[in-house]
C-alpha cells in the first residue's frame, strides 16, 4: 500500500479543511471554476474523474468481460439493493429522521423538500467514483464495469418512474442532458481513452503496461484529494450557514450507506460469492450518482430550495463515508471468506 492510500483519510480531512478554507478566501476563483459546466456537469471535476479512474480502467480486458457470467450471484444482489431496497429504504429513513426525530431541529416549510432531495439522491447508483472505491477494496474490475454499464442502463428507463412515485409527482422532469453527457464523460469517454493506452502498451509488451500503471498510479489518489479540495470550495459558504441543518441531514444518508452496504455484502456471503465481488458489490450498492441528483433537485426544486441542499450533503459526505466502507470491507476479509457459503464455493 502506498503512503498516500496508508494515509488516506488524513488526507482527506485535511482537503476538506483545506477547501472550505480556500472558498472563503478565493471565493470568486471557486465561482469561475464552478461555472465551467454543461448540463450542470462540472467539467473541471469531470477532467479530475478522468485521472481518476482511467488509470484502473487500464487494469481491465475487455476480453475477460465474459467471466462476469460467473459472478451472477453478485450482479442479482447489487441490483436488488441499487433498485427494490435503496430508494425505498432512503424514504423511510427520511420520514423517521426528518418528519418525525429532528422536526422541531428543521425549518418546518422545508422538511417535504429535504426528503425529495434524499430520494433524488438514494435513486441514482454511483458511476465513475466507484472505480475508486472497487480500486481501494482489491475489488474484481471486470465485474465493477459491467455492474456500472448494466445501472446506468436500467436508470434511463427506471429513475424517473421510482422517483415519481416516491415523490407522488405524476410527471416528473428527469435532467436528461446531464444523465446522458455524465454517462459520456464519466464511462464512455474515460474507457475509450484507457482501452487506446493499453492496446498502445501491450503493444510493446505486457511489462510496458505493468510500469505505465504503477507510474500513475498515484495519480488517482492525487485527483481524489483535488476533487475533495473544489467540492468543498464550492459548497463551503453552506456549510458555515447551515452546519446544523446539514449534520441533521447527513445523519439519513449515512444510516441508508451503512445499511445498504452491510445488507450487500451479508447477501453476497450468504450467496457463497467470492470477497473481490461482494466488496464492489457493497460499495455500489451504498454509493450515489451525486450530479444526476444534484441536477435532477435543481431543476424540480430550483437552487435555493431544501431538496438541493439535500443533494449536496450527499456529496460532501460521499468521499469520507465510501472510504469508510473501503476499509470496513476489507478489514473482514477474513471474516466474509469464514462464511460456509464462501468456502463451498471455493471448494474448502
Amino acid at each position: 500500500m502506498s503512503l498516500f492510500e496508508r494515509y488516506l483519510t488524513l488526507w482527506v480531512a485535511l482537503c476538506i479543511g483545506a477547501g472550505i478554507a480556500l472558498g472563503q478566501m478565493f471565493p470568486a476563483v471557486f465561482r469561475v471554476i464552478g461555472a465551467q459546466e454543461i448540463a450542470r456537469v462540472n467539467l473541471p471535476v469531470a477532467v479530475l474523474i478522468w485521472l481518476m479512474i482511467i488509470p484502473m480502467l487500464l487494469k481491465i480486458d475487455f476480453a475477460a468481460l465474459g467471466q462476469v457470467a460467473a459472478h451472477w450471484r453478485g450482479v442479482g444482489v447489487t441490483l436488488f439493493i441499487n433498485w427494490a431496497v435503496k430508494p425505498f429504504s432512503m424514504a423511510a429513513l427520511g420520514w423517521l429522521f426528518l418528519s418525525v426525530l429532528f422536526r422541531p431541529f428543521l425549518p418546518a416549510d422545508q422538511i417535504e423538500s429535504y426528503m425529495a432531495g434524499l430520494i433524488l439522491l438514494a435513486a441514482a447508483p454511483c458511476t465513475a467514483m466507484v472505480f475508486v472505491w472497487s480500486n481501494l477494496s482489491n475489488g474484481e474490475p471486470h465485474f465493477t464495469l459491467s455492474q456500472v454499464a448494466l445501472n446506468d442502463a436500467i436508470m434511463v428507463v427506471a429513475f424517473a418512474p421510482i422517483v415519481a412515485f416516491l415523490l407522488g409527482l405524476s410527471a416528473i422532469t428527469v435532467p436528461w442532458a446531464t444523465l446522458v453527457l455524465s454517462v459520456v464523460l464519466y464511462i464512455l469517454v474515460p474507457v475509450a481513452v484507457a482501452q487506446g493506452i493499453r492496446r498502445r502498451k501491450l503493444a510493446e509488451g505486457g511489462a510496458a503496461l505493468a510500469r505505465l500503471i504503477s507510474r500513475i498510479g498515484p495519480l488517482s489518489i492525487l485527483a481524489l484529494l483535488t476533487t475533495l479540495v473544489l467540492l468543498f470550495g464550492f459548497q463551503g459558504e453552506q456549510i458555515l450557514a447551515q452546519p446544523v441543518v446539514i449534520a441533521l441531514l447527513a445523519v439519513p444518508i449515512l444510516v441508508q450507506v451503512y445499511f445498504n452496504a452491510g445488507l450487500a455484502y451479508w447477501l453476497n456471503r450468504v450467496t457463497g460469492e467470492a470477497h473481490c465481488v461482494a466488496a464492489p458489490s457493497a460499495l455500489i450498492g451504498a454509493s450515489n450518482f451525486f450530479e444526476l441528483a444534484v441536477a435532477a433537485a435543481i431543476s424540480l426544486f430550483g437552487f435555493t430550495s431544501g431538496a438541493a441542499l439535500a443533494t449536496v450533503v450527499g456529496v460532501l459526505i460521499e468521499v469520507p463515508v465510501m472510504l469508510s466502507v473501503v476499509r470496513i470491507v476489507t478489514r473482514t476479509k477474513d471474516w466474509y471468506e469464514s462464511g460456509p457459503a464462501v468456502q463451498r464455493r471455493a471448494g474448502r
